[in-house]
């Protein structure tokens, strides 16, 4: 809904919306080192019921704001939803299996261009990828049901569809390991030297901290630095493609995990020095062994999951 905000043809809005993504993602990862930070703290020393008020509360002001901004908001038209259009160029390409598709594809039915602008909907033109079993949705016969003939544009959004698959399945391996830093790596740090100062002892739960600190410094430095230099050679208003940025965050997860194994074997081997297996006593080894691991987290995160959805966004039709 964020992203509809931004009007495509215009050039300045257009801009503005190539690190939309960035600063949104920005604005919740604030939030999130307020809990994981302050709400944390004040749930330890003051009492659940504060530490519960107090998000309520700006949940509630959250909910105000956005009803306010209600007049100025841009809707887009309801065109239909997109499953039923991918399964009529299904259905329409399996009811014609057995005819031919034209060598050329202005044979094929499409609508104007004028067509689409009205309804403020882009029209792709053909490609030849999957040609020879989708395009026969748009051969044009004496029936034209939406069930038996579908436009050029339709088959080409079904196209898109279907080449994202790989993507999506490729981007659940990274949430499996984001799992890992809220579960084992707290539990890695329960069993550390806490201590910061005589006075001090930093909760475990606080360590997923450092994850939010180093995304909100990474996207910082992305969109304002990275980007910026990298666009010169490249000429992408991106500064990279989606996919590139994507592939950083997955070559970055691996990174995280190899860390990862290092801290551990070096946790149990001063474990098995002091004779602490079996224990509950803490081992000697300051919890700060598990921040490399934590920091790499956030910088991936500043990659995978803004281009994950940033790609998903832009390549949906």
């Amino acid at each position: 809904f964020g992203a509809d905000q931004f009007d495509e043809f215009e050039p300045k809005e257009r801009s503005y919306k190539l690190s939309f993504f960035n600063w949104w993602f920005f604005s919740i990862f604030v939030g999130t080192l307020f809990s994981n930070t302050f709400l944390i703290y004040i749930q330890d020393r003051v009492g659940w019921a504060v530490g519960y008020g107090l998000p309520t509360a700006g949940l509630t002001i959250s909910v105000l704001v956005f009803l306010i901004g209600t007049p100025l908001y841009r809707h887009k038209l309801p065109s239909g939803s997109p499953i039923t259009r991918m399964l009529q160029v299904f259905v329409a390409s399996i009811r014609k299996v057995e005819g031919t598709s034209p060598d050329d594809p202005k044979e094929l039915h499409e609508l104007s261009i004028d067509e689409y602008a009205y309804n403020g909907r882009n029209r792709i033109d053909h490609s030849s990828s999957l040609r020879s079993f989708l395009d026969k949705a748009a051969m044009k016969t004496s029936q034209t049901s939406s069930w038996m003939l579908c436009t050029v544009t339709q088959v080409e959004e079904t196209k898109q569809m279907t080449k994202m698959i790989p993507i999506l399945i490729t981007t659940i391996i990274p949430s499996t390991l984001i799992v890992q830093s809220t579960t084992l790596f707290i539990k890695q740090g329960t069993t550390l030297d806490r201590s910061m100062g005589p006075h001090f002892d930093i909760p475990p739960a606080c360590l997923t901290a450092f994850i939010t600190i180093f995304m909100l410094i990474s996207i910082v430095v992305y969109d304002r630095a990275f980007v910026p230099m990298v666009r010169r050679y490249t000429k992408n208003p991106r500064g990279i493609t989606m996919l590139q940025r994507l592939g950083i965050g997955l070559v970055l997860h691996i990174a995280i995990m190899v860390t990862a194994c290092l801290a551990e074997r070096k946790r149990l081997r001063v474990a098995r020095e002091n004779n602490l297996f079996g224990r509950h006593d803490t081992i000697p080894l300051t919890i700060f062994i598990l921040l490399p691991q934590f920091a790499l987290g956030g910088v991936a995160d500043s990659f995978v999951e803004i281009a994950k959805l940033e790609f998903f966004y832009d390549q949906s039709p």
